[in-house]
């Protein structure tokens, strides 16, 4: 197929959605490091975490070596309600933008939850009934992975309690709102209703929180209640494995047009995205099949890879969960209220944190002004208002695309957008105000946060 007869929506069948998600562990020569236990420090048991997840999301997470897990027949039936997801050729924004550059974007936004999120949570949701348990207990930054796990426990018959950021949560009613449709309980984080929230409170009086604090509590309750399960929307293993579903489509779309993508753009916050989106690519790479240029972006408000330190650290504020070897901050960072509240977690996915560390992708941090003004520019040319988070990867493929008009090059980039973002029209309010500003942390606060990791002998 010539290039100009590529349409510009390029759909799977149904029947051809993945049958299996992709573990690229398996094909990585260097594995994630284990997780450790908070208190003894020494690699988490299975028996151990079986006490935080559930029993099969725990054997997903501790599996370095099976290349394709199958996924559960009724989790299929549910996916395809509003799978496979169509990949978009922006031949509008090429146009606009001048470029020789071939712009492919996966889009996600097509469900309720507004986000690709939804791909983990009928997974998690879907163990937990098999598990036979009452509920389970998240946290949510932006609040989509807060709304997609109150969608499939709503499918389940699972009760859903969520502790969301009170930063988003004062910044996005109408999100937790449509939590409460699908039966969910939400509660503005940190909170008093928890031994780790209280605490936080009274170590920073009014502050907005963090997705940090956020999964303390949840951890908490989850642990605390008979019947009740933690489930993370990012970060784990798990979760990269669920969302591989997203890679996994958009090269068998790519493939069905005869297009191989020179460069994979993702956001970059807690991984999940990104993980998802560059899966079967990475596992290319990494078999020695094909060569790709991966890269991360994430906020310059909230750096973990640009300017974070690879080591284990705490994957929340109160230090109750595992132990994670991944690019951090410092579990204590408190980030600024920035709009993108699905990347302000103050560390990295173990596995993207490794590929990183080894030199198979690169990461560019990004001003949350410039990001909006990306998310505008996308907009008036593609005719999708993007969520936050998603017009990080946006902001850079147009960098990208802008150098190819001066070299004339016609690279093929694909990027992820992850959701739509009709619930953030308070930020482009702020930014259409002027009153919207770059927070971006000094070196010597970034030092003051480090200094607290903790000592862990490897």
């Amino acid at each position: 197929m010539k290039y100009n007869e590529i349409p510009t929506k390029i759909y799977l069948e149904e029947n051809e959605m993945p049958k299996a998600y992709y573990n690229v562990r398996a094909d990585m020569k260097n594995k994630p490091a284990p997780l450790l236990n908070p208190g003894t420090k020494k690699p988490f048991t299975e028996e151990e975490l079986c006490g935080v997840f559930c029993k099969e999301l725990v054997k997903q997470e501790l599996d370095d070596d099976t290349p394709y897990i199958p996924i559960p027949e009724e989790v299929q039936r549910y996916y395809k309600m509003y799978r496979p997801s169509p990949l978009f050729r922006a031949y509008n924004l090429e146009k606009k933008l001048g470029t020789p550059a071939h712009i492919y974007y996966k889009f996600e936004g097509n469900n309720t939850s507004g986000s690709h999120k939804l791909n983990s949570a009928l997974a998690q949701a879907y163990y937990a009934k098999q598990q036979g348990l009452k509920g389970v207990t998240t946290e949510t930054g932006a609040g989509q992975w807060g709304t997609a796990l109150s969608m499939a426990c709503s499918y389940f018959d699972l009760d859903c309690k969520v502790f969301m950021v009170k930063t988003s949560y004062e910044q996005k009613p109408y999100r937790r709102e449509v939590m409460k449709v699908y039966g969910a309980s939400v509660t503005p984080s940190p909170s008093m209703e928890t031994q780790v929230g209280q605490k936080i409170l009274q170590e920073h009086p009014g502050t907005g929180g963090s997705l940090g604090c956020a999964i303390s509590e949840a951890v908490e309750v989850a642990v605390t209640n008979e019947g009740y399960r933690y489930a993370l929307g990012s970060v784990l293993n798990q979760v990269l494995l669920h969302q591989s579903i997203v890679g996994l489509e958009a090269k068998a779309a790519l493939d069905k047009i005869g297009v191989k993508a020179d460069m994979i753009i993702g956001c970059a916050g807690g991984g999940s995205n990104l993980g998802g989106l560059i899966s079967p690519f990475m596992g290319e790479k990494l078999r020695g099949e094909a060569d790709y240029e991966i890269i991360a972006v994430e906020p310059q408000s909230c750096p973990s890879f640009t300017r974070g330190v690879f080591a284990y650290d705490y994957a929340d504020t109160g230090r109750i969960c595992p132990l994670v070897k991944m690019y951090t901050l410092g579990s204590d960072f408190i980030p600024a209220p920035d709009h993108a509240g699905g990347l302000r977690f103050h560390g990295m996915s173990g596995i993207l944190s490794q590929l990183y560390h080894d030199g198979y992708m690169k990461a560019v941090a990004v001003k949350q002004t410039d990001v909006f003004a990306a998310a505008e520019q996308f907009s008036r040319a593609e005719g999708i208002l993007p969520a936050p988070e998603s017009s990080h990867a946006i902001k850079v493929a147009i960098d990208e695309a802008l150098k190819c008009k001066e070299t004339g090059e016609e690279k093929k980039i694909l990027f992820g957008l992850t959701g739509t973002g009709y619930f953030d029209l308070y930020a482009f309010e702020k930014f259409h105000n002027g009153e919207m500003q770059d927070n971006i942390p000094t070196d010597e606060e970034l030092e003051s946060f480090r200094k607290n990791l903790p000592d862990i002998k490897e």
